[in-house]
């Protein structure tokens, strides 16, 4: 699998993702809705990869929607007109319509990236290239991603893969309390 390849997969069953996992895997990453219903997913579907940011990406349907990270049409500097001081001058044109409800640090709805993107990105504000916007939302967003209903599975401590145990652990407890092994 290249670094930037996704799969993205409907696994309604443990049995199921542990015969994904050994047949396509291990991954990195491993991503899911903790909601129902699951906003960008499918239900049940899992989005896999050893790429963060091609995860989320997929997930976003950056590609698929034509999204771009692009200079917001208003001056920050401008305080004749009422705006949240921690709006940024950026926002991401195509932004999911069904992110808009969505409560998160890093961007307000219809895409408008917050100050929390900027402040990680360590260059004059004059010197802030488009490039250098996206890899610090896509930071912001790997950081806060289950304030927007996702579980992520990350590597954790020296492994190289997601750490699954827990989760499969509880999921392996829900099947058995629900008769279903």
């Amino acid at each position: 699998m290249s670094v930037d390849s996704v799969k993205r997969e409907i696994l309604p069953h443990l049995k199921d993702f542990k015969a994904f996992w050994k047949n396509s895997g291990p991954f990195k990453y491993a991503l899911t809705s903790k909601d129902f219903p699951p906003i960008l997913l499918e239900p049940e579907e899992w989005i896999f990869s050893n790429d963060i940011t091609a995860l989320l990406k997929a997930l976003m349907q950056f590609d698929k929607r034509k999204m771009k990270i692009v200079k917001a049409p208003f001056n920050p500097e401008n305080k004749s007109i009422l705006r949240p001081d921690r709006l940024s001058s950026w926002k991401i044109n195509n932004f999911p319509e069904e992110w808009n409800a969505c409560v998160c640090d890093v961007f307000v709805p219809e895409g408008h990236l917050t100050q929390v993107v900027l402040d990680t990105i360590e260059k004059d504000a004059d010197k802030i290239q488009i490039k250098d916007v996206e890899q610090a939302f896509f930071d912001c967003l790997e950081t806060c991603i289950d304030q927007l209903g996702y579980l992520c599975l990350k590597p954790q401590g020296s492994s190289k893969y997601a750490a699954l145990k827990s989760c499969l652990a509880e999921w392996e407890e829900d099947e058995q309390d629900a008769g279903l092994l």
